[in-house]
């Protein structure tokens, strides 16, 4: 038996897609149009490998907003899924900022939706992205967060993560997948 203090601190890692996964194109409808940010793979290759479970939440408000359509959407997050080798998971608000849904990231319900088909407390999971409205989201929902500030992140929100934040993907695994005793 494997010793508990030697397993993450975490069950589950779930990526934010747009500028944390993919470099952010607004209202991407187009599955030719994904790229991976550098480490993007690898990222998902580690987690996998310390036996933790992975997915992805993201908001496409594009489609509340009628700018592309909800099979758009879930055609480029299927594209982006590809190309990570898979997750466990996938959640995804169609909302638009203004229609008061609870699945709306800063609001808990992405969240508590894939930690659910996870099986999971949410007290399990972590949230890694590249704004304050994923960090919102995980604080929300008992969840922990990293943030990785990107090209389109405000300067301001580090301070919304429970880890400030983290200089890239690798970085923000360092703390997440740390031993529990290492904490």
């Amino acid at each position: 038996m494997d010793n508990p203090d030697s397993r993450p601190g975490v069950r589950a890692v779930l990526f934010d897609r747009d500028g944390t996964l993919v470099h952010d194109v607004p209202y991407n409808g187009d599955p030719e149009q994904v790229h991976l940010v550098d480490g993007a793979v690898a990222a998902l290759e580690r987690v996998r490998a310390a036996g933790v479970l992975t997915g992805v939440v993201t908001n496409q408000s594009g489609v509340g907003r009628g700018l592309i359509t909800a099979e758009q959407a879930d055609a480029v997050t299927a594209e982006v899924v590809r190309r990570l080798g898979g997750v466990d998971v996938v959640r995804t608000c169609p909302h638009a900022p203004g229609d008061g849904c609870g699945c709306r990231k800063p609001a808990p319900g992405l969240v508590l939706a894939a930690a659910a088909a996870l099986g999971l407390c949410p007290g399990d999971v972590a949230v890694v992205g590249d704004s304050s409205t994923d960090a919102g989201a995980a604080r929300a929902a008992g969840a922990r967060s990293v943030l990785v500030p990107g090209p389109r992140t405000p300067g301001a929100e580090p301070d919304g993560a429970d880890h400030a934040h983290a200089p890239d993907l690798a970085a923000a695994l360092d703390l997440l997948l740390a031993p529990r005793a290492a904490r």
